[in-house]
């Protein structure tokens, strides 16, 4: 059976996007592999063994072009209204709280958050239907 080991997103500014990761959700360096033309960076926390890889190209100015189809990260949290707050607090501009509710019943409560270089991340109450 397949496991699921990391996911790779591309980003301009490498201590940036490591800053953020670490106040946002924890994530350290794992590990760090430099190549001449790119920067592989691991993040990772003691939740789970799936990290978050960080791929710099070196000499990029432009941002990349994150396309028109909606793709994000998740992550789960133990109280979704404090991490809101203290995701406001560092000025990180989190989106509102959205209870989600297909049938009338809350199912899930989450919000989304965008990273330096525009990626959205779900943030989701643990516990709910995800």
């Amino acid at each position: 059976m397949a496991k699921m080991v990391h996911s790779m997103i591309r980003v301009l500014d490498e201590a940036k996007s490591v800053a953020f990761y670490d106040a946002a959700f924890g994530l350290k360096v794992a590990r760090r592999l430099d190549f001449a033309d790119f920067t592989l960076v691991y993040l990772e926390n003691a939740e789970t063994g799936f990290q978050l890889e960080l791929t710099i190209n070196k000499g990029r100015t432009e941002p990349y072009a994150l396309g028109d189809g909606y793709g994000h990260l998740a992550v789960v949290v133990d109280d979704l209204p404090a991490e809101h707050a203290r995701l406001t607090a560092f000025g990180y501009a989190p989106r509102k709280l959205v209870d989600f509710a297909p049938g009338g019943e809350v199912i899930a409560q989450f919000f989304f958050i965008a990273d330096p270089d525009g990626y959205q991340i779900e943030v989701i109450q643990s516990g709910g239907d995800y």
